[in-house]
Protein backbone atom coordinates (compact mmCIF):
# COMPACT_ATOMS: atom_id res chain seq x y z
CA UNK A 1 0.00 0.00 0.00
CA UNK A 2 2.28 2.36 -1.11
CA UNK A 3 0.47 5.39 -1.13
CA UNK A 4 -0.95 4.85 2.12
CA UNK A 5 2.25 4.59 3.26
CA UNK A 6 2.98 8.02 1.90
CA UNK A 7 -0.61 9.22 3.20
CA UNK A 8 0.76 8.12 6.45
CA UNK A 9 4.20 9.58 6.54
CA UNK A 10 2.67 13.06 5.85
CA UNK A 11 0.83 13.02 8.41
CA UNK A 12 2.23 14.89 11.48
CA UNK A 13 4.88 12.72 13.69
CA UNK A 14 3.75 14.38 16.45
CA UNK A 15 -0.03 13.53 15.93
CA UNK A 16 0.95 10.00 15.77
CA UNK A 17 3.36 10.19 18.61
CA UNK A 18 0.18 11.76 20.94
CA UNK A 19 -2.11 8.46 19.64
CA UNK A 20 0.66 5.63 20.26
CA UNK A 21 1.06 7.59 23.85
CA UNK A 22 -2.86 7.66 24.01
CA UNK A 23 -3.53 3.78 22.77
CA UNK A 24 -0.31 2.40 24.88
CA UNK A 25 0.15 0.96 21.27
CA UNK A 26 3.95 1.22 19.75
CA UNK A 27 4.85 4.04 17.26
CA UNK A 28 5.59 1.72 14.73
CA UNK A 29 2.50 -0.67 15.18
CA UNK A 30 0.44 2.35 14.61
CA UNK A 31 2.19 3.53 11.73
CA UNK A 32 1.62 -0.66 10.55
CA UNK A 33 -2.38 0.05 10.89
CA UNK A 34 -1.89 3.23 9.19
CA UNK A 35 -0.71 2.13 6.01
CA UNK A 36 -2.85 -1.14 5.77
CA UNK A 37 -5.91 1.39 6.38
CA UNK A 38 -7.06 -0.55 9.71
CA UNK A 39 -6.39 2.13 11.84
CA UNK A 40 -7.09 6.17 11.23
CA UNK A 41 -6.29 9.80 12.66
CA UNK A 42 -8.73 12.18 11.03
CA UNK A 43 -6.70 15.66 11.68
CA UNK A 44 -7.44 18.09 8.97
CA UNK A 45 -3.87 20.24 9.14
CA UNK A 46 -5.94 23.85 9.05
CA UNK A 47 -7.99 22.39 12.17
CA UNK A 48 -5.89 24.26 14.41
CA UNK A 49 -6.87 23.58 17.76
CA UNK A 50 -7.63 19.80 17.32
CA UNK A 51 -6.15 17.11 19.73
CA UNK A 52 -5.96 13.85 17.50
CA UNK A 53 -7.13 10.72 18.23
CA UNK A 54 -7.20 7.39 16.51
CA UNK A 55 -9.91 5.50 15.29
CA UNK A 56 -9.75 1.59 14.48
CA UNK A 57 -10.34 -1.82 15.94
CA UNK A 58 -6.84 -1.85 17.60
CA UNK A 59 -7.52 1.65 19.60
CA UNK A 60 -10.08 2.23 22.29
CA UNK A 61 -13.50 2.78 21.52
CA UNK A 62 -14.60 5.99 20.23
CA UNK A 63 -17.71 7.96 20.36
CA UNK A 64 -18.90 10.42 18.43
CA UNK A 65 -21.84 12.76 19.11
CA UNK A 66 -23.98 14.77 16.35
CA UNK A 67 -24.78 17.96 16.71
CA UNK A 68 -25.61 21.13 14.55
CA UNK A 69 -29.00 23.74 13.91
CA UNK A 70 -32.64 22.54 12.14
CA UNK A 71 -34.41 24.46 9.67
CA UNK A 72 -37.03 25.29 12.76
CA UNK A 73 -34.71 24.94 15.76
CA UNK A 74 -31.93 25.97 17.68
CA UNK A 75 -28.88 28.42 16.97
CA UNK A 76 -25.03 28.81 16.60
CA UNK A 77 -24.69 29.46 20.24
CA UNK A 78 -26.97 26.53 21.05
CA UNK A 79 -24.86 24.19 19.36
CA UNK A 80 -21.66 25.92 20.41
CA UNK A 81 -22.91 25.15 24.02
CA UNK A 82 -23.95 21.73 23.12
CA UNK A 83 -20.39 20.99 21.61
CA UNK A 84 -19.08 21.72 24.79
CA UNK A 85 -21.41 19.77 27.10
CA UNK A 86 -20.04 16.76 24.37
CA UNK A 87 -16.78 17.64 25.00
CA UNK A 88 -16.83 17.76 28.81
CA UNK A 89 -18.40 14.35 28.75
CA UNK A 90 -16.30 12.14 27.03
CA UNK A 91 -17.25 12.67 22.93
CA UNK A 92 -14.33 12.03 21.18
CA UNK A 93 -15.36 13.31 18.13
CA UNK A 94 -18.65 15.20 16.60
CA UNK A 95 -20.52 16.16 13.90
CA UNK A 96 -22.10 19.27 12.71
CA UNK A 97 -25.05 18.70 10.87
CA UNK A 98 -26.39 21.72 10.61
CA UNK A 99 -29.26 22.18 8.17
CA UNK A 100 -31.45 26.03 7.56
CA UNK A 101 -29.78 29.16 7.86
CA UNK A 102 -26.33 29.89 9.36
CA UNK A 103 -24.62 26.78 8.24
CA UNK A 104 -21.18 28.30 7.25
CA UNK A 105 -21.24 30.44 10.18
CA UNK A 106 -22.31 27.49 12.65
CA UNK A 107 -19.52 25.17 11.45
CA UNK A 108 -16.98 28.04 11.93
CA UNK A 109 -18.27 28.91 15.39
CA UNK A 110 -17.61 24.88 15.79
CA UNK A 111 -14.44 24.17 13.88
CA UNK A 112 -12.74 27.13 16.21
CA UNK A 113 -14.11 25.54 19.70
CA UNK A 114 -13.62 21.86 18.59
CA UNK A 115 -10.54 20.20 20.22
CA UNK A 116 -11.63 16.75 18.60
CA UNK A 117 -12.06 15.66 14.84
CA UNK A 118 -15.28 17.14 13.66
CA UNK A 119 -16.98 16.22 10.72
CA UNK A 120 -19.92 16.95 8.03
CA UNK A 121 -22.31 16.03 5.46
CA UNK A 122 -21.41 18.64 2.80
CA UNK A 123 -24.60 17.89 0.56
CA UNK A 124 -26.80 19.29 3.21
CA UNK A 125 -25.53 22.63 2.66
CA UNK A 126 -25.47 22.67 -0.96
CA UNK A 127 -29.18 21.36 -0.97
CA UNK A 128 -29.63 24.45 1.13
CA UNK A 129 -28.43 27.24 -1.47
CA UNK A 130 -30.43 25.11 -4.11
CA UNK A 131 -34.29 26.00 -5.07
CA UNK A 132 -34.48 22.73 -6.82
CA UNK A 133 -33.04 19.61 -5.75
CA UNK A 134 -32.54 18.62 -9.74
CA UNK A 135 -30.48 21.51 -9.91
CA UNK A 136 -27.60 20.04 -8.32
CA UNK A 137 -24.39 19.13 -10.41
CA UNK A 138 -20.81 17.40 -9.34
CA UNK A 139 -19.47 21.02 -9.88
CA UNK A 140 -22.27 22.31 -6.51
CA UNK A 141 -20.72 19.58 -4.69
CA UNK A 142 -17.07 19.60 -5.10
CA UNK A 143 -17.02 23.12 -4.58
CA UNK A 144 -18.78 22.25 -1.05
CA UNK A 145 -16.64 19.75 -0.34
CA UNK A 146 -13.33 21.88 -0.92
CA UNK A 147 -15.00 24.99 0.91
CA UNK A 148 -15.13 23.08 4.31
CA UNK A 149 -12.17 21.08 3.96
CA UNK A 150 -10.34 24.56 3.42
CA UNK A 151 -12.75 25.61 6.84
CA UNK A 152 -10.11 22.70 8.51
CA UNK A 153 -13.05 19.79 8.74
CA UNK A 154 -11.09 16.56 9.48
CA UNK A 155 -13.65 13.91 8.12
CA UNK A 156 -16.85 14.40 5.30
CA UNK A 157 -19.72 11.57 5.27
CA UNK A 158 -20.33 11.71 1.34
CA UNK A 159 -22.88 8.54 0.11
CA UNK A 160 -20.93 7.45 -2.45
CA UNK A 161 -22.01 3.56 -2.83
CA UNK A 162 -25.69 4.26 -3.14
CA UNK A 163 -26.52 3.50 -6.85
CA UNK A 164 -29.43 3.50 -9.31
CA UNK A 165 -29.21 -0.06 -9.38
CA UNK A 166 -29.76 -0.29 -5.59
CA UNK A 167 -33.00 1.60 -5.28
CA UNK A 168 -35.20 -0.91 -6.57
CA UNK A 169 -34.31 -2.70 -3.40
CA UNK A 170 -35.07 -0.09 -1.45
CA UNK A 171 -39.32 -1.20 -2.58
CA UNK A 172 -39.49 -4.02 -0.29
CA UNK A 173 -38.64 -1.87 2.67
CA UNK A 174 -40.40 -0.99 5.29
CA UNK A 175 -38.90 1.69 6.59
CA UNK A 176 -37.32 2.75 2.98
CA UNK A 177 -34.50 5.21 2.90
CA UNK A 178 -33.97 6.80 6.39
CA UNK A 179 -30.44 8.42 5.44
CA UNK A 180 -30.79 12.39 4.91
CA UNK A 181 -28.14 12.50 2.67
CA UNK A 182 -28.65 9.35 1.30
CA UNK A 183 -32.28 10.46 0.62
CA UNK A 184 -31.48 13.48 -0.93
CA UNK A 185 -28.99 11.26 -3.51
CA UNK A 186 -32.02 8.75 -4.14
CA UNK A 187 -34.49 11.79 -4.69
CA UNK A 188 -32.05 13.54 -7.51
CA UNK A 189 -31.37 10.04 -9.34
CA UNK A 190 -35.14 9.10 -9.11
CA UNK A 191 -35.82 13.02 -10.61
CA UNK A 192 -32.70 13.15 -13.47
CA UNK A 193 -32.53 9.59 -14.02
CA UNK A 194 -28.88 9.47 -13.66
CA UNK A 195 -26.26 7.70 -11.35
CA UNK A 196 -24.33 9.20 -8.15
CA UNK A 197 -22.07 11.80 -8.89
CA UNK A 198 -20.44 11.28 -5.90
CA UNK A 199 -20.01 7.71 -7.55
CA UNK A 200 -19.45 8.70 -11.27
CA UNK A 201 -16.83 11.58 -10.18
CA UNK A 202 -15.15 9.55 -6.62
CA UNK A 203 -11.97 10.42 -8.40
CA UNK A 204 -12.66 13.98 -8.36
CA UNK A 205 -13.87 13.43 -4.61
CA UNK A 206 -10.39 11.95 -3.60
CA UNK A 207 -8.16 14.64 -5.38
CA UNK A 208 -9.76 16.95 -2.80
CA UNK A 209 -9.85 15.16 0.24
CA UNK A 210 -6.22 13.89 -0.10
CA UNK A 211 -4.82 17.31 -0.92
CA UNK A 212 -6.11 19.06 2.51
CA UNK A 213 -5.89 15.40 3.99
CA UNK A 214 -9.18 14.76 4.91
CA UNK A 215 -10.90 11.21 6.07
CA UNK A 216 -13.30 10.15 3.77
CA UNK A 217 -16.46 8.53 6.41
CA UNK A 218 -18.58 6.65 3.41
CA UNK A 219 -22.01 7.07 4.13
CA UNK A 220 -24.60 4.33 4.77
CA UNK A 221 -27.33 6.00 2.78
CA UNK A 222 -29.12 2.83 2.58
CA UNK A 223 -28.77 1.84 6.44
CA UNK A 224 -32.02 -0.26 7.66
CA UNK A 225 -34.41 2.56 9.59
CA UNK A 226 -36.07 -0.07 11.37
CA UNK A 227 -35.70 -3.90 12.64
CA UNK A 228 -37.99 -4.72 9.82
CA UNK A 229 -35.18 -3.68 7.29
CA UNK A 230 -32.32 -5.04 9.21
CA UNK A 231 -28.94 -6.84 7.04
CA UNK A 232 -31.61 -6.66 3.71
CA UNK A 233 -30.48 -7.11 0.29
CA UNK A 234 -30.22 -2.69 -0.33
CA UNK A 235 -27.66 -2.58 2.78
CA UNK A 236 -25.78 -5.52 1.81
CA UNK A 237 -25.63 -4.09 -1.73
CA UNK A 238 -24.63 -0.55 -1.16
CA UNK A 239 -21.90 -2.02 1.20
CA UNK A 240 -20.24 -3.74 -1.62
CA UNK A 241 -19.98 -0.91 -3.27
CA UNK A 242 -18.38 0.68 0.16
CA UNK A 243 -16.20 -1.89 -0.28
CA UNK A 244 -14.91 -1.32 -4.03
CA UNK A 245 -14.87 2.67 -2.72
CA UNK A 246 -12.53 1.77 0.29
CA UNK A 247 -9.54 0.18 -1.76
CA UNK A 248 -10.34 3.44 -4.54
CA UNK A 249 -9.60 5.93 -1.62
CA UNK A 250 -6.37 3.86 -0.28
CA UNK A 251 -4.81 3.90 -3.61
CA UNK A 252 -5.03 7.39 -3.56
CA UNK A 253 -3.83 7.62 -0.18
CA UNK A 254 -7.36 8.95 1.60
CA UNK A 255 -7.92 7.58 4.86
CA UNK A 256 -11.56 5.71 5.10
CA UNK A 257 -13.87 4.61 7.43
CA UNK A 258 -16.78 3.25 6.89
CA UNK A 259 -20.74 4.07 8.03
CA UNK A 260 -23.08 1.05 9.52
CA UNK A 261 -26.35 0.56 10.81
CA UNK A 262 -29.10 1.89 11.76
CA UNK A 263 -31.52 -0.34 13.36
CA UNK A 264 -30.25 -4.15 14.20
CA UNK A 265 -31.85 -6.70 16.04
CA UNK A 266 -29.34 -8.22 19.04
CA UNK A 267 -28.63 -11.41 17.78
CA UNK A 268 -27.78 -9.76 13.95
CA UNK A 269 -25.38 -7.02 15.48
CA UNK A 270 -22.23 -9.40 15.77
CA UNK A 271 -22.66 -10.93 11.57
CA UNK A 272 -23.12 -6.99 10.55
CA UNK A 273 -19.38 -6.30 12.28
CA UNK A 274 -17.87 -9.32 10.60
CA UNK A 275 -19.77 -8.75 7.23
CA UNK A 276 -18.85 -5.14 6.64
CA UNK A 277 -15.08 -5.92 7.55
CA UNK A 278 -14.56 -8.66 5.17
CA UNK A 279 -16.37 -6.39 2.33
CA UNK A 280 -14.89 -3.62 3.63
CA UNK A 281 -11.02 -5.04 3.73
CA UNK A 282 -10.60 -4.06 7.60
CA UNK A 283 -11.34 -0.27 7.02
CA UNK A 284 -12.58 1.02 10.84
CA UNK A 285 -16.56 0.90 11.04
CA UNK A 286 -18.75 3.76 12.19
CA UNK A 287 -22.06 3.14 13.45
CA UNK A 288 -25.09 4.52 14.43
CA UNK A 289 -26.08 3.04 17.38
CA UNK A 290 -27.38 -0.04 16.46
CA UNK A 291 -30.70 0.49 17.61
CA UNK A 292 -31.75 -3.37 19.02
CA UNK A 293 -35.92 -2.21 19.62
CA UNK A 294 -37.97 0.30 17.45
CA UNK A 295 -40.06 0.65 20.50
CA UNK A 296 -38.19 2.64 22.77
CA UNK A 297 -39.11 6.22 21.53
CA UNK A 298 -37.41 8.87 24.46
CA UNK A 299 -34.88 6.19 25.72
CA UNK A 300 -33.81 5.61 22.34
CA UNK A 301 -30.51 6.35 23.90
CA UNK A 302 -30.43 3.20 26.08
CA UNK A 303 -31.66 0.89 23.30
CA UNK A 304 -29.05 1.69 21.20
CA UNK A 305 -26.31 1.59 23.81
CA UNK A 306 -26.97 -1.82 24.27
CA UNK A 307 -26.66 -2.79 20.39
CA UNK A 308 -23.43 0.03 20.90
CA UNK A 309 -21.79 -2.21 23.74
CA UNK A 310 -22.32 -5.27 21.65
CA UNK A 311 -20.83 -3.44 17.99
CA UNK A 312 -18.04 -2.47 20.01
CA UNK A 313 -16.90 -5.81 21.74
CA UNK A 314 -17.09 -7.31 18.31
CA UNK A 315 -15.24 -4.67 16.02
CA UNK A 316 -16.85 -1.09 15.46
CA UNK A 317 -14.38 1.58 16.07
CA UNK A 318 -16.76 4.31 16.74
CA UNK A 319 -20.21 4.34 17.84
CA UNK A 320 -22.33 7.67 16.85
CA UNK A 321 -24.25 8.05 20.00
CA UNK A 322 -28.20 8.47 19.79
CA UNK A 323 -29.82 10.52 22.71
CA UNK A 324 -33.64 10.20 23.96
CA UNK A 325 -34.69 12.63 21.51
CA UNK A 326 -34.29 10.39 18.38
CA UNK A 327 -37.22 9.97 16.45
CA UNK A 328 -38.48 12.53 17.83
CA UNK A 329 -37.05 16.25 17.89
CA UNK A 330 -33.36 17.99 18.00
CA UNK A 331 -31.74 16.98 21.41
CA UNK A 332 -30.93 19.68 23.71
CA UNK A 333 -28.52 20.45 25.97
CA UNK A 334 -29.32 17.67 28.13
CA UNK A 335 -30.07 15.25 25.65
CA UNK A 336 -26.57 15.63 24.55
CA UNK A 337 -25.33 14.69 27.73
CA UNK A 338 -27.22 11.88 28.16
CA UNK A 339 -26.70 10.58 25.14
CA UNK A 340 -22.92 10.84 25.23
CA UNK A 341 -22.62 9.48 28.46
CA UNK A 342 -24.76 6.27 27.82
CA UNK A 343 -21.93 5.98 24.19
CA UNK A 344 -19.20 6.34 27.02
CA UNK A 345 -20.60 3.57 28.82
CA UNK A 346 -20.99 1.18 26.00
CA UNK A 347 -17.52 1.92 24.31
CA UNK A 348 -16.19 1.12 27.88
CA UNK A 349 -18.31 -1.85 28.71
CA UNK A 350 -16.99 -3.26 24.78
CA UNK A 351 -13.74 -2.24 26.06
CA UNK A 352 -13.86 -4.53 28.93
CA UNK A 353 -14.88 -7.42 26.40
CA UNK A 354 -12.04 -6.62 24.46
CA UNK A 355 -9.77 -7.00 27.17
CA UNK A 356 -8.41 -3.50 27.60
CA UNK A 357 -5.95 -2.79 30.33
CA UNK A 358 -6.81 0.27 30.83
CA UNK A 359 -10.88 -0.38 30.94
CA UNK A 360 -10.18 -2.85 33.61
CA UNK A 361 -8.03 -0.81 35.91
CA UNK A 362 -10.28 2.02 35.70
CA UNK A 363 -13.19 -1.17 37.10
CA UNK A 364 -10.63 -2.34 39.59
CA UNK A 365 -10.43 1.52 40.81
CA UNK A 366 -13.77 2.25 41.32
CA UNK A 367 -14.64 -1.15 43.39
CA UNK A 368 -11.93 -0.44 45.47
CA UNK A 369 -12.54 3.20 46.23
CA UNK A 370 -16.24 1.44 47.13
CA UNK A 371 -14.83 -1.20 49.06
CA UNK A 372 -13.14 1.16 51.37
CA UNK A 373 -15.91 4.13 51.78
CA UNK A 374 -13.99 6.62 49.64
CA UNK A 375 -16.82 8.50 48.03
CA UNK A 376 -14.99 11.04 46.23
CA UNK A 377 -13.06 8.50 44.56
CA UNK A 378 -15.85 6.60 43.41
CA UNK A 379 -17.49 9.70 42.73
CA UNK A 380 -14.39 10.89 40.35
CA UNK A 381 -14.04 7.71 38.58
CA UNK A 382 -17.55 7.52 37.02
CA UNK A 383 -18.60 8.99 33.96
CA UNK A 384 -21.08 11.56 35.64
CA UNK A 385 -19.63 12.72 38.84
CA UNK A 386 -21.78 15.59 39.48
CA UNK A 387 -24.75 13.23 39.34
CA UNK A 388 -23.34 10.53 41.62
CA UNK A 389 -22.65 12.93 44.06
CA UNK A 390 -26.39 14.31 43.64
CA UNK A 391 -28.02 11.12 43.79
CA UNK A 392 -25.95 10.20 47.07
CA UNK A 393 -26.27 13.22 48.77
CA UNK A 394 -29.99 13.30 48.26
CA UNK A 395 -30.73 11.05 51.23
CA UNK A 396 -27.32 12.11 53.17
CA UNK A 397 -26.43 15.35 52.09
CA UNK A 398 -24.11 16.40 54.76
CA UNK A 399 -20.46 16.37 54.43
CA UNK A 400 -19.75 13.83 57.39
CA UNK A 401 -21.93 11.50 55.36
CA UNK A 402 -18.80 11.40 53.00
CA UNK A 403 -16.67 9.73 55.73
CA UNK A 404 -19.56 7.01 56.49
CA UNK A 405 -18.94 3.35 55.87
CA UNK A 406 -22.37 3.31 54.44
CA UNK A 407 -25.00 4.80 52.09
CA UNK A 408 -29.00 4.87 52.72
CA UNK A 409 -29.41 1.97 50.60
CA UNK A 410 -27.98 -0.53 53.54
CA UNK A 411 -27.60 1.63 56.16
CA UNK A 412 -24.59 1.21 58.74
CA UNK A 413 -26.51 -1.69 60.52
CA UNK A 414 -27.10 -3.76 56.96
CA UNK A 415 -24.07 -2.79 54.85
CA UNK A 416 -22.36 -6.01 53.40
CA UNK A 417 -18.88 -4.27 52.84
CA UNK A 418 -19.31 -2.73 56.13
CA UNK A 419 -19.11 -5.99 58.63
CA UNK A 420 -17.01 -7.62 56.37
CA UNK A 421 -14.36 -5.40 56.94
CA UNK A 422 -14.97 -5.11 60.68
CA UNK A 423 -14.43 -9.08 60.78
CA UNK A 424 -11.29 -9.09 58.07
CA UNK A 425 -13.26 -11.21 55.77
CA UNK A 426 -11.64 -8.81 53.03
Amino acid sequence: MTQMLQAMHGKATAAIEIVANQENIPLDEIKRLMAAGQLIIPANPLHTSLMPIAIGRAAKVKINANLGTSQISSSTDEEVEKLHIAMQFGADTVMDLSTGKNIDETLGAMLSESTVPLGTVPIYHVFDQLKNLEEMRIEHLLEMIEHQAKQGVDYMTLHCGILQEHLTLVKKRLSGIVSRGGGLLAAWMHKTGKQNPLYEHYDAVLDILVKYDVTISLGDALRPGCIHDATDAAQIAELKTLGELTKRAWQRGVQVMVEGPGHIPLHEVEYNMQVQHELCHGAPFYVLGPLVTDCAAGFDHIASAIGAAVAGWKGASLLCYITPKEHLGLPNKEDVKQGVIAYKIAAHAADIAKGRKQARERDAAISKARVNFEWENQFNLTFDPETARKHHDESLSHDVFKQAKFCSMCGPKYCPMGLANSDNLI
